[in-house]
């Protein structure tokens, strides 16, 4: 089955029911399979065809899930873009990928249009909603060109769908390859334990260039149900969907629950009669909010646990398990949950040994929906894959019964707010300071975001720069959840005989008292 099955499924089924709202939008099956088919044959006309890259940079809008489908009816893969990455971020990205043709949607057709000439695969450049500089195309005349009908192909289930790119240790992102089997696969398990509704109207607010975010959309459309697309999020907006606007699930991160909670005035004297699912993922919730919510929400809660290179989710925390947690098992609020089907969990040693039930070591996965590799990255891809599993990267147990406690990181990555942000990256950035000598960045815990990105510096001899010079920066090269929060000076960096920073020794003033050390 590919990811378009159920899109033209559904159009001929039940053609004029609804499948996307977005502001003032409605598209039905019908109008969202016609869409996808244009951009499929949009893709053709414009020479990217099955096998090739094509990018796309925008915040949530309606196109958005039809860019995914329309790629899938070409054989054309898609490389979701960041917005919140800095220009040149955006161009190693596209670079890597060889991405020959770029969709951009309003403003931020400037930020790609800063980099266009370090883009010498790209051949097309395509305009939402956005200024058109020389050598641009309009998203409409692009697409309205095209018949509503898709190209003559048809994809193979180990085909790319898309490549959707995760920052590597080494500081540069990689390129985690998605096949429709890999997508259509986490789509079917995760539909198995959420058992969609007839009525369901889903609100997507996290960002579709996410993988969470993706399959939320995709999931919709595999269900035949509709969702409603937020471009941004606004606590205040996402109450009134829930409450008001008809939504009866939608993903959010915790710091997202915890914003509504906290600012929206009314929030505990709404209505919520048809909101039955709040899924949330990408770092945990803290036991009182969690339980604030249900207070308010009045709805099932379940936690999913996955990464980039799992498609999505490999583990969930049903709303069953909430309720035994909140009636007698408390901490199981603190696990990721157990195995989707068809996906097993086995935590190893530093031996690569399997260690008993309650014992901390590496996680490793394996099941359909995991990636085929990374591109272009032979060493990287079979490190990740070696034997059969991937392995995460995270440390954690298994407990008797099967649930995962994500207790650590095997690596040094940082999640602040459900973005990855991998050390290294932001240390090279500060390294280009010409004050600093020496530097180390790692997570400290925020009640916010999870995790903050804090840096400590070693100044250059006789070199001046305080937190917010160096913080300042940072804007120019990176992100902004990649920059630092903070920063503190130190005379020297703890290293090991072979040189290397003990960034545990670093954590361990920042973690104290903290039982569980990642976000």
């Amino acid at each position: 089955m590919l990811l378009h099955d159920s899109l033209d499924f559904y159009a001929r089924e039940r053609r004029d029911a609804l499948c996307i709202a977005f502001r003032d939008r409605r598209l039905s099956y019908g109008e969202a399979r016609d869409h996808a088919n244009r951009v499929a044959s949009a893709l053709a006309a414009s020479d990217v065809g099955p096998g090739d890259r094509y990018a796309v940079l925008a915040k949530n809008c309606a196109e958005y899930p039809l860019w995914y489908f329309g790629g899938s009816k070409a054989g054309a893969a898609t490389v979701p873009l960041n917005y919140r990455l800095a220009p040149r971020e955006l161009a190693y990205i596209a670079n890597d990928a060889g991405a020959k043709l770029v969709i951009a949607r309003g403003e931020l057709v400037d930020e790609i249009e800063k980099v266009r000439a370090d883009l010498p695969t790209v051949k097309t450049w395509v305009s939402l909603d956005g200024p058109r500089p020389d050598g641009w195309i309009d998203y409409a005349d692009w697409v309205g060109a095209q018949p509503a009908e898709p190209p003559d192909h048809r994809s193979r289930n180990e085909d790319v769908l898309y490549q959707m790119y995760t920052s590597g240790t080494t500081g540069r992102p990689k390129g985690a390859i998605l096949s429709q089997h890999a997508v259509t696969s986490n789509l079917v398990q995760q539909m198995a334990v959420l058992q969609a509704q007839d009525d369901d109207h889903t609100l997507v607010v996290a960002p579709i260039y996410h993988a969470a975010a993706a399959l939320a959309v995709m999931g919709a459309v595999a269900s035949g149900t509709s969702m409603l697309i937020h471009e941004d999020f606004s606590p205040q907006d996402v109450v009134d969907a829930m409450s008001e606007g008809g939504v009866t699930r939608t993903l959010l991160v915790p710091v997202m629950i915890q914003v509504c909670l906290g600012t929206v005035p009314d929030v505990a004297e709404r209505d919520y009669t048809k909101l039955h699912t709040i899924i949330y993922g990408a770092s945990p919730i803290a036991a009182e909010v969690l339980r604030r919510a249900i207070d308010v929400f009045r709805c099932a809660f379940t936690q999913g646990y996955g990464m980039t290179e799992t498609t999505a989710a490999l583990t969930f925390l049903t709303p069953r398990d909430h309720e035994r947690a909140l009636d007698e098992k408390p901490e199981l609020l603190l696990s990721a949950g157990r195995p989707l089907p068809g996906t097993r969990l086995l935590v190893v040693g530093e031996d690569g040994e399997p260690v008993k039930n309650g014992a901390v070591g590496e996680i490793l996965a394996r099941g359909d929906q995991i990636m085929s590799g990374y591109w272009n990255l032979e060493e990287a891809t079979a490190e990740a894959l070696a034997g059969g599993w991937l392995h995460t990267g995270d440390a954690g147990r298994i407990d008797d019964e099967g649930y995962l406690y994500i207790q650590d990181r095997v690596k040094d990555m940082i999640v602040s707010g459900g973005e990855n942000v991998y050390p290294r990256e932001v240390e090279n950035a500060l390294f280009e300071h010409p004050a600093v000598a020496d530097v180390a960045v790692l997570g400290v815990p925020d009640e916010q975001y999870g995790e903050a990105v804090k840096a400590i510096v070693v100044l250059a001899p006789g070199a001046e720069a305080g937190e917010d010079d160096l913080i300042a920066f940072c804007r120019e090269q990176l992100a902004s959840y990649k920059r630092p929060r903070s920063v503190d000076f130190v005379g020297e960096l703890p290293r090991n005989a072979s040189g290397k920073v003990l960034k545990k020794e670093l954590r361990e003033q920042y973690w104290k008292g903290h039982d569980r050390r990642v976000s």
